[in-house]
């Protein structure tokens, strides 16, 4: 793979070439191995949400919200941008710990940030993304090709890659040491059903996209999938079951380990 030709693209246009072109494997790892346990506790916060099928039964208003937006990410509008980032944005403002005064953390939507890479500047835009003041935690990428828009995966790696890139120009810029290495929280939202990812971003790396070059040492990122009880109508069924619902706000939970 170090022969494939690499040009400057931005992060919305990168694919499973560019996966190859720097080295990049993603690897499918089960609940214990991910999450480092096979046990996953649900919040103790919102228990309308997990126990109560429809917004109308919610009493909570936080929990009604999320079942709102979960009905209009669900049911797209043709010729619309669908409700997804709300859903997510929602979502995570409910589940304490991403984001609000708590943890001093904010949630951004389409945020544009500047994109080094072989040598010249382009852009990656993030659907959704937690911050601390200035500083990039998660990244949240809307599956797109229903709509004929590249690959999530590709871009949300893209996406990792520039954020810790745009992390280490705000550090430099106050007097704080730049990180060498940083494992960046991402996920990958279908409709309602996530899929969760650890993306491994080393200088190395950073360097190699930087230059257009290939790095010698790979960068395995880690993927999980929640573990749904109809795996096959996972796209269709979401969040709505509240058997599904349950596994997905648990791998929410537990994924709030690796927002640092």
């Amino acid at each position: 793979m170090a022969n494939i030709i690499r040009t400057a693209k931005s992060g919305s246009d990168w694919t499973v070439n560019e996966l190859d072109a720097y080295n990049i494997t993603i690897v499918s790892q089960d609940l214990a191995t991910f999450f480092g346990s096979d046990v996953l506790p649900l919040p103790a916060h919102h228990p309308d949400l997990v126990d109560k099928v429809t917004a109308d039964e919610m009493e909570d208003e936080d929990s009604y919200q999320v079942a709102r937006y979960m009905d209009l990410a669900m049911n797209p509008i043709p010729g619309e941008e669908s409700a997804v980032d709300d859903f997510v944005m929602q979502l995570l403002r409910t589940i304490r710990g991403y984001a609000g005064r708590a943890v001093g953390r904010d949630l951004r939507s389409r945020k544009d940030i500047p994109f080094l890479i072989c040598g010249e500047w382009r852009h990656a835009k993030i659907d959704v993304c937690v911050m601390d003041r200035n500083e990039i935690l998660l990244l949240v990428q809307e599956d797109k090709r229903h709509m004929e828009l590249g690959d999530p995966h590709s871009q949300l790696i893209a996406e990792a890659i520039a954020a810790v890139q745009s992390n280490n120009r705000v550090r430099d810029h106050l007097g704080l040491d730049i990180l060498d290495f940083k494992e960046m929280a991402g996920i990958v939202m279908i409709g309602t059903s996530p899929t969760f990812f650890k993306v491994p971003v080393t200088r190395d790396l950073m360097q190699a996209v930087q230059r257009g070059q290939y790095p010698s040492t790979p960068t395995v990122v880690a993927m999980h999938r929640p573990i749904l009880p109809r795996p096959l109508r996972r796209l269709s069924e979401g969040m709505r079951h509240l058997d599904n619902r349950r596994a997905i706000i648990a791998c929410f939970e537990a994924f709030k380990q690796f927002v640092n």
